[in-house]
């Protein structure tokens, strides 16, 4: 293929590289061109063209994108038609995509022209989702260099396993500590990652978190069910605890104990009459993708997992940072108490108030923003910032003078988690936490928000620790920075409850008495905490 300034005596069937117009007709990029289109350049007093012109034995990139999208489709995947070059595979049926990666890697090596991406081995997919996609980066390539990538695919590159609905029994072992709310959850999020490969839950038991009951749940659930999974209580510590040791008191061997995947390590992998037996460890209670659904899912494609299987996971096995997880101490100074921030949520529209701005009622004489800011600013925090969005100017004019620094939340229509994301992504580096304040929580005291922070400081920065009254969970609250990742996660309407409540780090709960139920979300609520709508 020539590539360059190309007369347009000669560029008949050359492709353009660039859009051009011809009169009053626009002439697209990677048009071929045609002899109608030279007349019309030609009129229009164009002698020469940027194009490609394809030589004997070239292929165009379409041509040359199917022919080998066509080598690589098999069973389970199908290609659609090309365009500019590219030809997108996708996966008829739900299951594992399974890719060699030496095979891609030898296929890319032949030529920069000539490309194949995939999705990571053994990556989950489901009907209809794209698992690759081969481009032709020139407007052409070579029959010769095609061949040569052709030659590489010796076996296939890449292969969909489908899954396979399991009867599934699952135990679940109960401690006094645990609460049925936390169980009936890990129920619920089991029963939809089974849903993915169509299995289901053939029966739950819940024995006490002791060897011997164990066992028995595992024998009264192996007849009825494919496979068997258990939540332990307590986190497995040793190969003879009690969830591999109930195992082989159940007639079954254990493979493995332990994988090279975090959030995953605790793991326990065994069987039980030739039927897989999964120990799951804690993070499996959340639906977060963690090692427990690398191997689940292996096992619902139908394909074994050995103990050298899991040997081999580590290189990308680490997944995500656990907010629990003991630090290292980096160097041998003293360590710093941890620093808290303020975040002071005011973007609301108050819709409840009709044309009023709640924020702007009056309390002792002074708008409730300011008294809510106030308080704040003079907590023990090192810095606040205040989230704008509803009548901005105003708002903002109202803060004038307390020190607090502004942010702006142009998405505040969308929800209390565009808010919170915006105060979080305003903080600096030193935050170890957030102090998240409502604006419109008007008996909320400095002395109350210290406490607070007094109990963050304790704690060493690491857990949330939320204001209650009578053991009801209230406002404000403070979040580690371990968690700020999974604010920025958070959609909608959504405060940092839903983020508490996933249970990814202890929570501290401070009695600070009524203050910290009462926010003036109606005319009614805020003239009876002593407010005056202003005109």
């Amino acid at each position: 293929m020539k590539f360059g300034p190309i007369s347009i005596e000669e560029a008949e069937g050359a492709v353009l590289a660039h859009s051009t117009m011809a009169g009053e007709t626009r002439l697209r990029k990677a048009h071929r061109l045609t002899r109608e289109d030279i007349a019309l350049l030609r009129a229009e007093g164009i002698s020469t063209v940027i194009a490609a012109k394809l030589e004997p034995g070239d292929l165009d990139e379409d041509q040359a994108a199917e022919s080998l999208a066509k080598r690589l489709v098999m069973d389970g995947i199908v290609a659609r038609a090309p365009s500019t070059g590219r030809v997108n595979l996708f996966a008829e049926r739900s299951g594992l995509f399974i890719v060699d990666r030496g095979s891609v890697d030898r296929l890319n090596a032949v030529d920069p022209a000539i490309t194949l991406a995939t999705l990571p081995d053994y990556s989950p997919v489901v009907e209809g989702q794209m698992v690759a996609t081969v481009k032709i980066i020139p407007f052409a390539v070579s029959g010769e260099r095609l061949d040569s990538a052709m030659k590489t695919i010796r076996s296939n590159v890449f292969r969909l396993a489908p899954f396979r609905p399991h009867a599934v029994g699952v135990v679940q072992t109960a401690l006094p500590s645990l609460k049925d709310s936390v169980l009936d959850k890990t129920a619920r999020i089991t029963g939809e990652r089974l849903a993915r490969s169509g299995s289901r839950v053939t029966r739950e038991l819940r024995p006490a978190h002791e060897t011997d009951a164990v066992a028995r749940a595992l024998h009264a659930l192996k007849d009825e069910s494919d496979m068997l999974l258990i939540f332990g209580a307590s986190a497995v510590c040793d190969a003879d605890d009690v969830i591999p040791a109930a195992i082989r008191k159940a007639g079954g061997t254990v493979e493995r104990v332990g994988m090279p995947v975090d959030p995953g390590n605790l793991l326990v992998l065994g069987t039980i009459e030739g039927k897989p037996v999964i120990g799951a460890p804690g993070c499996a209670r959340s639906p977060k993708t963690n090692g427990f659904d690398w191997v689940l899912d292996r096992l619902m494609a139908g394909l074994g997992v050995s103990s050298a299987d899991i040997s081999g996971m580590g290189v990308g096995g680490l997944l995500a940072e656990i907010p629990t997880r003991p630090q290292p101490r980096e160097g041998k100074g003293p360590t710093r108490e941890p620093v808290v921030w303020g975040v002071l949520l005011a973007a609301g529209q108050s819709r409840r108030m009709g044309k009023h701005n709640k924020l702007l009622a009056s309390f002792d004489g002074l708008p409730l923003v300011r008294r809510t800011g106030a308080t704040l600013a003079q907590a023990r925090v090192n810095g606040a910032v205040a989230v704008l969005g509803h009548e901005a100017e105003r708002v903002g004019a109202a803060l004038d003078g307390l020190g607090l620094g502004l942010a702006t939340n142009e998405a505040y229509g969308e929800g209390l988690s565009t808010s919170l994301k915006t105060g979080i992504a305003a903080l600096p580096e030193e935050a170890a936490g957030a102090l998240i304040m409502l604006a419109d929580m008007p008996q909320i005291g400095t002395d109350d928000l210290d406490r607070l922070v007094d109990a963050f400081v304790k704690a060493g920065g690491k857990a949330v620790v939320r204001a209650t009254h009578n053991g009801k969970r209230g406002n404000p609250v403070i979040l580690p920075r371990t968690l700020f990742a999974e604010v920025a996660r958070l959609e909608g309407d959504t405060g940092a409850r839903h983020v508490v409540e996933e249970g990814l780090v202890s929570v501290i709960d401070v009695e600070i008495g009524g203050a910290a139920h009462l926010d003036v979300d109606t005319p009614e609520v805020l003239k009876k905490a002593g407010g005056v709508l202003n005109q």
